[in-house]
């Protein structure tokens, strides 16, 4: 951990909806005028497209450590906290980012592929990783012991499985067969090395319906924020000097359910996300010295 280059990780398995927070932390950035070095967990991965294809096809899931370097992870997590630089890479999604990295760097890549390997741009404020692995523990690794805040994104598991059931077919083109093999291909890795992070996390926003979904395989659509309650776990509310009597002000039929846990309308979720987070953040970069 590190008070001069501090490391924030936001930590959700696929389809958990981390690109929610991800857009409040980009908003909060954006009013306080600080330069984060941006990481997304992706670029992690050990294997291309199509290799993971190959992979798949041997057991091996995207949860898993077997399917990610997170040697490379925790190195970049280390050496930021230590002098504000470290390598990292650009995992494309797309043609669209192929061509806009091979054009920055004057290489050929295909989506589906990574970039080479590239130091982090110079003075940036602090380092901000989203993806699956943000504080991961294992035998041999511990991401974790690197990041100053860590923000788990977790809906209960049978909401999650319907946002990436819709999203893989409506998105990807995969049937519910594949999709339903997919997760229980991962189940084993998502136990062991998903879900455990939710323990180290400063914060948890788990989203919680209000309708039923209780078979997600046949759910004919996605519950909206509005049919939904967000549960805010804080493990340490006195670290991070968390002020629930003006949080619950602000936030219009929200209560508390337990001595560090905050209950918010589902609508209310990024507007929630945005005042818990920035004066933590702002706090943070004072100490940093920005």
């Amino acid at each position: 951990m590190s008070t001069q280059h501090p490391v924030i990780a936001v930590t959700g398995s696929s389809g958990a909806g981390t690109t929610t927070v991800k857009r409040a932390f980009e908003h909060i950035f954006y009013r306080d005028g600080f330069n984060p070095a941006v990481v997304e967990g992706d670029s992690f991965h050990c294997f291309d497209r199509a290799a993971m294809r190959q992979k798949i096809t041997e057991g091996l899931s995207h949860f898993g450590p077997d399917a990610n370097c997170f040697d490379k992870l925790e190195e970049l997590f280390r050496t930021y906290g230590e002098t504000g630089t470290g390598m990292k890479r650009y995992y494309l999604h797309s043609q669209e980012e192929a061509e806009e990295h091979n054009a920055r760097l004057g290489t050929e890549k295909k989506a589906g592929e990574f970039t080479p390997w590239e130091e982090l741009e110079s003075s940036t404020d602090l380092l901000f990783y989203e993806g699956l692995h943000g504080l991961a523990v294992t035998e041999q690794y511990n991401i974790a012991q690197h990041v100053d805040l860590g923000v788990g994104v977790v809906p209960i598991v049978n909401l999650e499985w319907i946002q990436k059931i819709f999203r893989d077919n409506a998105e990807r083109g995969y049937s519910e067969e594949a999709i339903v093999d997919t997760i229980l291909r991962r189940m084993p890795d998502y136990i062991n090395h998903i879900t455990p992070q939710f323990s180290r996390t400063d914060i948890n926003f788990q989203r919680v319906p209000t309708v039923d979904t209780s078979n997600p395989f046949i759910a004919r659509d996605i519950p909206t924020p509005d049919e939904s309650f967000v549960v805010i776990r804080f493990r340490d509310p006195k670290k991070l000097n968390t002020d629930f009597p003006f949080l619950l002000s602000m936030l219009e039929g929200s209560f508390m359910s337990r001595r560090n846990s905050l209950v918010v309308p589902g609508g209310k979720m990024g507007f929630a996300m945005e005042i818990i987070l920035q004066p933590i953040i702002e706090r943070m970069m004072e100490k940093a010295g920005h």
